[in-house]
């Protein structure tokens, strides 16, 4: 008698557990729709809100001077293109090619610096991660400390340090604080520490090849997708920097190109016509990097997927 209670009982419960999962279905798909459009809504406001200042570059450059202010500003006029080459041409021209100069000497400081930076790190973090020596936390605590160190609280120093040896307005007093990236001995420490095994390093030893060959030859490629993203840091953050060169360099040979449109963007009030000017200037500024980006973006994007996997 108390089986055919017990039998119902069960039937309820696996009537409701079936009632819940069927409503549990019903709810999960809406439940995903629904997150995926707010995410896929939030990231379209964000892309519209990074992308909206660089399209206002692209049209503002196809304009003259007076049609900056008198047509719409983010739409292009019915010469655009014919404004844009002129605007291009007068921009080359100028002062003698002065624009290109910046150019080369932005070039310069952030690849070459970059590129030194990337391997003085390199080997900093390889260091750090994969041999045994006393105060190696202390060292590796110091140099992660310059992370939190802002740029602009080390420039007043630099000065200081370059003009008593007379660097002051020259190409060294911005390329060689450039070389140094805390943030990058950072990430090659944890990204070797993780990626390149010792038992491979052992190997190499016993096959005779030397600790700098060793490095070079086989760390590095396993090290690959941290050393693109140091690079990518490194040349970003050089080509971008603005106060050091500004405290350093008098002379306008040496400028690099972000200070050089900020000393023709001064003399606007004076001089009207460069306005347009510092307008395209900016907009072929920005190209390198996103060039820089789109090529080694394949080599980033499977560095972070290694990343996630190890």
């Amino acid at each position: 008698m108390t089986a055919a209670p017990a039998t119902a009982s069960r039937r309820q419960r696996d009537g409701s557990s079936t009632a819940d999962s069927a409503d549990h279905r019903s709810r999960g798909p809406r439940q995903s729709i629904m997150s995926r459009s707010a995410a896929m809504l939030i990231m379209g406001v964000f892309t519209l809100y990074f992308l909206t200042p660089i399209w206002w570059l692209l049209t503002t450059s196809t304009k003259t001077g007076g049609e900056i202010s008198s047509t719409a500003p983010l739409w292009f006029t019915a010469n655009s293109a014919g404004t844009f080459f002129t605007n291009l041409g007068r921009l080359f021209a100028y002062g003698d090619g002065l624009f290109g100069r910046w150019l080369l000497n932005s070039a310069l400081y952030a690849g070459v610096g970059a590129l030194i930076g990337t391997v003085i790190a390199a080997m900093c973090g390889y260091a750090l991660a994969k041999y045994e020596f006393r105060g190696r936390e202390a060292i590796f605590n110091i140099v992660l400390s310059g992370v939190l160190v802002p740029a602009t609280a080390l420039a007043l120093p630099l000065f200081l340090i370059f003009s008593r040896v007379e660097l002051t307005n020259t190409m060294w007093a911005v390329f060689l604080p450039s070389l140094v990236s805390p943030f990058g001995v950072y990430l090659a420490r944890i990204y070797a520490a993780a990626s390149v095994p010792g038992e491979l390093l052992e190997a190499a030893r016993l096959d005779g090849s030397g600790e700098i060959r060793t490095f070079f030859t086989v760390s590095t490629r396993l090290m690959a997708p941290a050393l693109v993203t140091i690079f990518l840091f490194q040349f970003v953050a050089i080509w971008n920097n603005f106060f050091l060169p500004l405290i350093m360099l008098r002379d306008q040979a040496l400028f690099p190109v972000t200070l050089g449109l900020y000393a023709w963007n001064s003399q606007i009030s004076q001089i009207p016509e460069l306005r347009s000017l510092v307008i395209v200037g900016a907009l072929v500024s920005i190209l390198p990097l996103i060039i820089a980006f789109l090529a080694l973006q394949r080599f980033w994007s499977s560095g972070l997927g290694a990343g996630g996997v190890k």
